[in-house]
Parts: structure tokens; sequence; C-alpha cells
């Protein structure tokens, strides 16, 4: 009964942890340029003595989708999208490089371009600043252009370069912040391959169906666990009662 206890017991509470996963997914359905958790069950046998006639199960995270999310048009000038692979660089609470897929910029009082979370956007010198202005252009090598306060529309300046980077997912890891570093801890090397899209905005690359079937499924699984568990409390009992006898 022992056993049978321990495999139910462990089942349910790696799908606590599989559901989550889900559930963070689920949550950020609308986080600009999200990136889906990826997790799986894996069976391994129940050591010791006896017939290895029991498994239990383990849940593991395996990374994340790496596929992209739609591309919506907002038409705000501050608002850019990565078109394929790459990542926007950006500086991180702890002063380390980290990269986001979220453009959903803004220009703080002091002049410094950030993301909505309030991290400096990274150029090729370090955090770019941005001079008062009338109007601003992203260009897809992700150079900035300003028309400064006080010059005529045709008067333009490029007053820095959006530092894009495109490591490999191996080399890449989230963070508990949702950013994503070196796991070397270095700093990507800029790739000139990577293009912006400006007035665009990368949606979330969680499926809203599918996460939703797996919540149910989960759920079930779960039951079916505690049920199991309660099946071997109460064969205990039973076995307990004819050993009395």
């Amino acid at each position: 009964m022992d056993r049978m206890l321990y495999v139910a017991m462990t089942g349910a509470k790696e799908t606590l942890r599989a559901q989550t996963v889900n559930n963070h997914n689920l949550a950020n359905v609308s986080t600009t340029g999200f990136r889906a958790d990826l997790a799986a069950f894996q069976s391994r046998a129940v050591d010791g003595t006896g017939f290895a006639s029991r498994v239990y199960a383990t849940n593991a995270s395996v990374g994340w989708d790496d596929t992209s999310g739609a591309l919506l048009t907002t038409g705000r000038d501050l608002d850019v999208a990565i078109n394929g692979p790459g990542w926007i660089a950006v500086q991180a609470a702890d002063g380390r490089e980290a990269y986001t897929r979220a453009g959903n910029l803004q220009v703080d009082p002091t002049g410094q371009l950030m993301t909505a979370t309030g991290q400096p956007v990274m150029g090729d010198g370090g955090p770019i600043n941005v001079p008062p202005y009338t109007s601003i252009f992203f260009a897809r090598d992700g150079s900035i252009s300003i028309v400064a306060q006080g010059q005529t529309p045709d008067t333009t300046s490029t007053v820095g370069r959006i530092k894009l980077v495109n490591p490999a997912e191996a080399d890449i890891e989230r963070g508990d912040d949702g950013l994503f570093r070196m796991k070397d801890r270095s700093d990507a090397p800029p790739d000139a391959a990577v293009q912006i899209n400006s007035g665009v905005l990368e949606s979330s690359n969680v499926n809203t169906a599918a996460a939703m079937v797996n919540m149910i499924e989960l759920a079930r699984q779960f039951e079916m666990q505690v049920k199991a568990i309660r099946t071997a409390e109460e064969n205990g009992q039973a076995a307990s009662q004819l050993l009395r006898v």
C-alpha cells in the first residue's frame, strides 16, 4: 500500500507543478512578446525490493516555445517588433545585459528609452537617451531618428541604434524576471541581420485554446491521483482490520 500511496502522491505533486507552468502561460496570453514555457512528464522506475511493476512521474521544464507571436499593427511611433528571429537588448535590474521581444517602448522624463516594464534599451554604446523631439522614427536596422523640438519636419537626426542580437537558443536562458540572458554571463554580439518593424507589436505566442484544454486535462489527472491516494488509504485500513481479526 505504501508504494501505491507514494506513486499516487508523486503523480499529484508533479501534476500540480505542470498546472503551475500552464497557468503561468495562460496568465501571459496578453503579454507582449511572451514566450510560452514548455514542460513534459517523464516516467521513472520505483527503486527498491520486489518486482519492478511501478513507476512514478516527474515533470520538468524543457525550455520555451521559440515560435513568433502574431504581429499586431498599432500605429504607435514607439512600438517595434522583431521581424523573425532575434532579440532587443536591455539593461536588467542587476546591471547586466538581457534580452526581450517586448517592443512596447517609452521615453521617460529624463529622455531614456525604456521598455514598458522599466528596463533601459541598450544601444551600441550603452543605454539610449533621446533628446526632446516632436516626432521619432525607427528604421529596420534599429536606428532611431528624431525631429528635434524647434526644428522643421525635414530636419532629422539619428540619436542611436537599438542593439539587436540573435544568439543561439541553446546559449540563452530565461530568468525569474522574464528576461533572457546568456548562460555564460557574456553579452551577445550585435547581429546586423536582425530587423524590426515600426508601429507593430508582437503578441504572446501562447495558444489559448491549447492551454485551456491542457488545464482541464491536468485537473482530471490530479483528481485521478487523489482518488488513487484515497483507494490506497482504504486498502490499508481494510488490511489492518483483517490483521486484527
